[in-house]
């Protein structure tokens, strides 16, 4: 089993690239968007420490909380492609990031509908900031399901990660990673 969930995690990472063989996506925008959240570590950050906080959150949080973050960032990505502002991005980002962070080191525990609408508000941030970057001569829809689909990936990956938390050193490591993914986000905010 514990071989199942690597090989998955490996495939997962792997999606991109196999992406950039397909002729035609890069004129509808898919690819742009599949490659937009790998740009930049704030987005890695955050949407790799959804997965692994809804992960240790169990139950029906592992796929409930990367929904709502999926859902509502197509509709953040929505809002910025029509030029609908949002207050303060930039700063809303890093702080999801570091919230996040702290979140996975601290293994809060908090209900699942909760832990949704934490990461929905965040998601907003992050499909906005996704939605204004849409590049020229891009196919919105094309862009928005390919940012979509590296969003899951990178969910994908952070649950691997959590599964692979083996007794106090997995939590330690868990733990100290959190905190890692934390001091970037406030390293985003002075930054």
């Amino acid at each position: 089993m514990k071989y199942h969930k690597i090989t998955t995690t490996l495939a997962a990472l792997a999606l991109p690239s196999i992406a950039h063989a397909h002729v035609g996506l890069h004129a509808d925008g898919t690819l742009a968007g599949l490659n937009h959240p790998f740009s930049g570590l704030d987005h890695i950050l955050a949407m790799v420490a959804v997965g692994f906080w809804a992960s240790t959150l169990g139950g029906k949080a592992v796929w409930i909380v990367p929904s709502a973050f999926v859902i509502v960032m197509a509709g953040g990505g929505v809002l910025g492609i029509e030029g609908i502002a949002l207050p303060m991005v930039e700063t809303a980002i890093a702080l999801t990031v570091a919230m996040l962070g702290l979140l996975v080191a601290f293994e809060v525990k908090i209900p699942t509908p909760v832990a949704a609408i934490v990461v929905g508000i965040c998601a907003l941030f992050h499909g906005h900031v996704h939605g204004i970057e849409l590049p020229t001569m891009s196919n919105a829809t094309g862009y928005v399901a390919g940012f979509l689909a590296a969003t899951v990936i990178l969910h994908v990956l952070g649950i691997g990660l959590a599964s692979l938390r083996f007794g106090k050193a997995g939590q330690v490591v868990a733990r100290v990673a959190g905190g890692a993914v934390a001091l970037a986000g406030a390293a985003l905010l002075v930054g």
